[in-house]
């Protein structure tokens, strides 16, 4: 079997982390490979199946004999970074936004267009999290039923935030509880016993970047430009772990029966749906699991063919790095590498 180069840019972050298990977890064909961050990180060691690695600070020739780039840097990063790469052969796999909504870039999730890989010009987005999550959801529904309108409130963990608001919730819990006061550093207000309305910036139409990120990226995902998408997007005092409350309206009338039996045979979904037992999906059990969790699942009573569940997954694999090593498998699986 084949063995492919691959570079990691953002390789000492949270999600270069995951992407560095992930690859190891999913025995990827690895044949040589680069680590890479900016200088403030170069030269920190990083294990990979018993082996270290150093970090190294990229530079245009980074990129020299590399099949498969994984970015996780950030937009900036990446608008700077991918074109070079690309020049230099590679293919990337972009976790940022950067180049998620042009109209020649792959915006791809596996369980639901993965053909869509085929007419990549050297770049390949990743969607955002909570995003990801919803429509390997939701895609097998509209497939069946047809999907008019979508409202979601998601629950978004601080690891989508990165390390440092990871650091902020674990801080000022410990200083609440000692009656201290704390300031968080990479978050817009307190997160400790708070829940705030505000993930990315604020645009004119008083939505956030965070939800309209998941209305765009949903209709081009799922190649249905005409849904409807509503949504509010907030961060919870919760580790690792987003979860979103989903209300659907569908074309075709559809039962909570059909609903379950849908996504039982979905792929990557797990159906965890027995309330009366205390069984339903959370970021607790999640946690560290690739597949999207679906319960709560009951008739919505705003809409005649409505269906409302509660959706969960792991936004540091799923929602982030697990994604992109599938989309590298899958640039494996159709010869395009």
């Amino acid at each position: 079997m084949r063995k492919y180069n691959v570079a990691i840019l953002g390789a000492s972050g949270a999600v270069g982390k995951v992407m560095l298990k992930v690859l190891e977890e999913r025995d990827f064909p690895i044949n040589n490979l680069k680590l890479l961050a900016s200088a403030r990180s170069a030269g920190k060691e990083v294990e990979f199946k018993g082996e270290k690695y150093k970090i190294e600070e990229v530079k245009p020739e980074s990129f020299d004999n590399i099949d498969i780039a994984l970015f996780s840097a950030g937009g900036s990063t990446s608008k700077k970074w991918a074109p070079i790469a690309v020049e230099k052969g590679a293919i990337v796999v972009d976790n940022s936004s950067a180049w998620r909504m042009d109209e020649n870039v792959p915006l791809v999730v596996p369980e639901v267009n993965p053909e869509d890989v085929k007419w990549h010009k050297g770049i390949i987005a990743n969607p955002n999290c909570s995003t990801i999550q919803m429509v390997v959801a939701l895609y097998p529904i509209h497939k069946e039923k047809n999907i008019k309108r979508i409202i979601v409130s998601t629950y978004q963990a601080v690891s989508g935030a990165g390390a440092k608001a990871i650091e902020d919730l674990r801080k000022e819990t410990e200083a609440k509880l000692k009656g201290e006061d704390y300031k968080p550093e990479a978050l817009p207000n307190h997160i400790a016993f708070n829940v705030i309305p505000h993930i990315d910036v604020f645009l004119d139409n008083l939505h956030t970047k965070e939800e309209m990120k998941m209305v765009n990226e949903t209709r081009k995902i799922m190649h249905a430009p005409d849904i409807k998408v509503s949504p509010t997007c907030a961060r919870v005092p919760v580790f690792n772990g987003h979860s979103e409350s989903v209300v659907i309206e569908t074309e075709k009338p559809i039962t909570v029966e059909e609903t379950r039996e849908i996504l039982r045979n979905a792929p990557g979904v797990i159906v965890e749906d027995d309330p009366f037992n205390n069984i339903y999906p959370m970021p607790i059990n999640a946690d560290g699991k690739d597949e999207v969790f679906v319960g709560r699942i009951k008739k919505d009573l705003a809409f005649d063919n409505g269906i409302a569940m509660w959706i969960v997954a792991d936004n540091l694999r799923k929602g982030a790095a697990t994604n992109a090593v599938q989309i590298a498998e899958l640039l494996i699986k159709y010869n395009l590498v």
